[in-house]
């Protein structure tokens, strides 16, 4: 079959010049390929016809060769653009197949022959014979200046091997400047995805997305279905295209054995590219050759277990509402092997006495929960504060997971203070199941009492003594309390009474004397003395059931600010 088609226009007016790339051609330090060699205008010019091997063009050109020989393979090592004028070719159907074969068999890239001497169009056998070898056969209609296509195209590919080779040495010297000055793995991974243009992902050796840098992706779109799609990408002991969706996978190393993998994807169809790399070549390969290495360096100066630190930054970004979509969180979340089709959530906060035993909560929980069939993502929210994203099966109760978590929580480190949000139906929801356990753990005073039979705190135990802790350090209770109460507290200091603790006991007995007295240890006439002059002092009328609740505001108020 004769699948002849034009390349590029034939020249008009003086032609193109022969030096200068065609505007569609962009090499950009690329091998050149086939299609490129014959969209030089040197080439353009004679009017070329690919009349086999179509779908070959994109073969590398290494060299140009001009023959005139009947055994030119003899002459070449492969990837070379063979150029003839068709004089040596044999008449022969069989010398015209082993001239093919023996061209085919050593790489050439294309045969290119000129059909203006002893040809005006291609031999049935020789064009046969390279659609049997899947040849690249190129036809010239006019007379090309061979000499000048050597030149032109062998400038372009040494000017190519120069800019790849200027090209590598920045990616080295970037590398280099990360590793130097302590770069994180956050840090290496998007260097990686800016110098090529390609989402780059850390994974460990259960095949749990660490970090995603995204390129044209989103990082949902990347992780979808990772760990089916990771496993089904085989490990390599170097860098190297596996799996179905040829990615280009390098293995990193800690301490001398494989502690997990960095994979570059390719783009998604349609992607413009980035720069000149459009597909895996030999910069991307160098490039994920230096994040591996630095990869592995970084694990030795960054002792914290990087696994930790994905959870430390998924849970943040929840509580911060920092994805692009929910959909992308679903995603990033699985990826890191937390379910979430079909679970509810649950946001709990566990404050640990101390940073030390925050380091060791942070490490041992989610063992101890993971031992018990309790599925949670646990990071450090701050210092002594852990965040714990519980997720729970359709038919699974909250309220007992979260017990069991608080206890594993105060078994492993005494004096933790737990604190929950609500429920959670889905992912968007679970920063105000962060903001309710927020604000639950504000509210908690240092040995707070708990309900029996319980050991965390919820939202539904904040009363106005936790309302106003939550609030102590709002300036606008503290003017109130201060205006309400400020001169008894006066009085008390000058004059050495205890008027604040006999108002206390009136109104906890909701204006009964008798009972404050009682309460006081005094007799109901000290408590009508005392209770005239602090309706003196602070102009009010305790038989108001108005200013009674404003005064036990004020004065719930000014006990909480006395808790630091």
């Amino acid at each position: 079959m004769n699948e002849s088609h034009p390349t590029a226009p034939g020249p008009g007016g003086d032609g193109p010049d022969p030096c200068v790339p065609s505007r569609d051609m962009n090499t950009g330090g690329h091998s050149l390929s086939v299609a490129d060699a014959l969209a030089l205008p040197v080439l353009a010019a004679g009017q070329p016809q690919v009349v086999t091997g179509l779908s070959r063009l994109d073969r590398p050109v290494r060299w140009v060769h001009i023959t005139e020989l009947t055994d030119p393979a003899s002459f070449l090592k492969g990837g070379e653009l063979v150029l003839t004028t068709g004089m040596p070719l044999p008449e022969e159907p069989a010398a015209v197949r082993r001239y093919v074969d023996e061209l085919a068999d050593i790489g050439a890239a294309a045969l290119v022959i000129e059909l203006v001497r002893r040809y005006h169009r291609p031999p049935d056998a020789l064009v046969h014979a390279c659609e049997v070898r899947g040849l690249p056969l190129v036809t010239l209609a006019k007379d090309v200046n061979f000499l000048e296509v050597t030149q032109v195209v062998h400038a372009f590919i040494l000017g190519n091997q120069a800019e790849v080779m200027r090209r590598t040495q920045r990616v080295h010297e970037a590398f280099t400047a990360l590793t130097l000055r302590g770069a994180g793995p956050e840090d290496v991974v998007r260097a990686a995805a800016e110098m090529s243009g390609h989402t780059v992902v850390l994974e460990n050796l259960v095949h749990q997305a660490l970090l995603c840098e995204p390129s044209v992706d989103t990082a949902g779109a990347a992780l979808t279905s990772w760990e089916q799609r990771s496993r089904a990408t085989p490990p390599t002991d170097h860098t190297t295209v596996s799996g179905p969706e040829g990615w280009l996978v390098a293995p990193v190393e800690y301490q001398g054995e494989r502690w997990g993998r960095v994979a570059m994807l390719p783009r998604p169809p349609g992607a413009a590219p980035h720069s000149a790399l459009g597909s895996f070549g030999p910069e991307a390969v160098t490039i994920l050759e230096r994040t591996a290495m630095a990869l592995t360096i970084a694990r030795l100066t960054h002792p914290t277990p990087w696994e930790r630190a994905a959870h430390r930054g998924v849970l943040r970004d929840l509580v911060e509402q920092r994805h692009n979509s929910p959909a992308d969180a679903e995603t990033r979340i699985a990826a890191l092997g937390l379910p979430t089709a079909g679970c509810r959530f649950v946001a709990v906060l566990a404050d640990v006495p101390g940073e030390d035993d925050t380091a060791k909560a942070e490490e041992l929980l989610p063992e101890e929960l993971k031992r018990k069939g309790t599925q949670a993502l646990i990071g450090l929210l701050r210092p002594t504060r852990l965040g714990i994203l519980l997720s729970l099966r359709p038919e699974q109760p909250w309220r007992p997971a979260v017990e069991h978590l608080s206890r594993t929580a105060l078994d492993l480190v005494p004096g933790t203070t737990v604190s929950t949000g609500s429920e959670a139906a889905d992912l968007p929801a679970v920063a105000r199941s962060f903001r309710e356990a927020t604000r639950v753990a504000e509210a908690t005073e240092p040995g707070q009492p708990l309900p029996p039979g319980r050991s965390y705190h919820e939202r539904s135990d904040i009363g106005l003594r936790r309302l106003l802790f939550a609030l102590r350090d709002d300036t606008r209770i503290q003017d109130y309390a201060e205006r309400r109460l400020g001169r008894l507290a006066d009085h008390d200091a000058r004059h050495g009474t205890d008027l604040l603790t006999t108002l206390r006991h009136y109104l906890e007995a909701a204006g009964n004397k008798t009972v404050a007295a009682r309460s006081g240890g005094l007799s109901r006439e000290t408590v009508y003395q005392r209770l005239r002059t602090i309706e003196r002092i602070l102009d009010c009328d305790l038989e108001s059931g108005e200013q009674r609740t404003e005064l036990h505001v004020a004065l719930t108020a000014f006990d909480v600010l006395r808790v630091r």
